[in-house]
């Protein structure tokens, strides 16, 4: 099994990314809602008219990692709705977003049916996010087949373990070449000789404590207590940069509030309490209070954060196996116009 390889994408955040790089800059920078709309017809679209700027540019990110990191297995999952079960439990989650632009929504239906006829595994669903669908995906096969999940966001580094990597899309390459350089010698690797995609930067536990403070099963303490805006995840207020020294002393959430709890109605015990979290994890500002104050936040902004691994599918292993369709393939880059893509399908 060794020479297998998994590779989960983020479906969702790979098209998205997409269609902000490939869209003019005109349109990029227009902030004025109905000049937006005027200069929709400046994206780039097929002979019907349907947009494909986003689907264009994701079709050539796959395509080049197959070709460089010859996988043998690979999946897609995508965000349906924003009314997942996570906005049952907090009616503001991911409530801070605008609504998604008509062109990149026509392309998120375009671009699934396009994978599917390919003959890849797209999943998706009402009531579970894209995170979950990885989750759940991996967690069934990761101890099979080495696997890697290509995605933008943070909250997928939960997921990183001894059988999984995340590839972390930067913004830009130089940022991911000198993450690479900053762990190369402390981790014994070559930067130049480590092949993963561009702009990605492979996420290890190790390296997750390095980087980001916490070990990969501490992402949903740390947005717990920090909340996440791009999520609207509210945390606990003011408490931010007490998050991580606190974590490193008591583990989970959990283990923070029966530090606190051991001392209710205990006065002396509390301020004892707080002298240490001062002198011991250089607390200077008490985060006490808020953390007593906002309890509930914590809790439920630790769930809304963690991503779920009991999304119920049916599929095996054997059924993510790579096996493009060229025909279909090079029908639907007709239709879409992506002729320069056509000798990258190794039919």
């Amino acid at each position: 099994m060794s020479q297998n390889k998994f590779i989960l994408i983020d479906g969702s955040s790979m098209l998205v990314t997409n269609y902000y790089g490939n869209l003019p800059k005109a349109l990029l920078f227009e902030k004025d809602p109905e000049k937006k709309e005027k200069l929709f017809s400046q994206i780039m679209h097929n002979d019907a008219g349907q947009y494909t700027n986003a689907m264009y540019g994701m079709m050539r990110t796959i395509l080049k990692i197959i070709d460089e990191q010859k996988p043998t297995h690979m999946m897609f999952a995508f965000d349906m709705t924003r009314d997942t079960f996570r906005r049952e439990k907090y009616a503001d989650y991911k409530g801070n977003r605008g609504e998604t632009p008509e062109p990149l929504k026509e392309q998120f239906e375009n671009m699934e049916k396009l994978l599917e006829d390919m003959g890849f595994q797209v999943m998706y669903d009402m009531k579970y996010e894209a995170d979950d669908i990885v989750g759940s995906v991996v967690s069934k096969f990761e101890k099979e087949i080495p696997s890697y999940i290509i995605t933008k966001d943070h909250d997928y580094l939960q997921l990183v373990s001894d059988y999984t990597r995340v590839w972390l899309i930067q913004t830009k390459q130089e940022t991911a070449d000198e993450l690479q350089a900053k762990y190369s010698a402390e981790y014994g690797w070559n930067s130049k000789m480590v092949k993963i995609p561009d702009k990605a930067f492979e996420v290890t536990p190790p390296l997750c404590l390095s980087e980001y403070g916490v070990k990969p099963c501490q992402i949903p303490d740390l947005k717990g207590i920090q909340g996440d805006s791009s999520d609207n995840i509210p945390g606990v207020k003011g408490v931010s940069s007490a998050a991580m020294p606190l974590l490193a002393e008591y583990g989970t959430v959990e283990g923070i509030y029966e530090a606190i709890d051991s001392c209710e109605g205990d006065a002396k015990k509390q301020k004892e309490l707080g002298a240490f979290w001062k002198e011991s994890l250089g607390i200077s500002r008490s985060p006490m209070k808020a953390l007593i104050e906002y309890r509930d936040l914590a809790f439920l902004s630790k769930d809304l954060a963690m991503i779920r691994r009991d999304y119920d599918f049916q599929k095996q292993l054997d059924d993510f196996k790579i096996n493009i369709n060229v025909d279909k393939a090079k029908e639907q880059f007709e239709k879409y116009g992506f002729k320069s893509l056509m000798e990258k399908l190794n039919a």
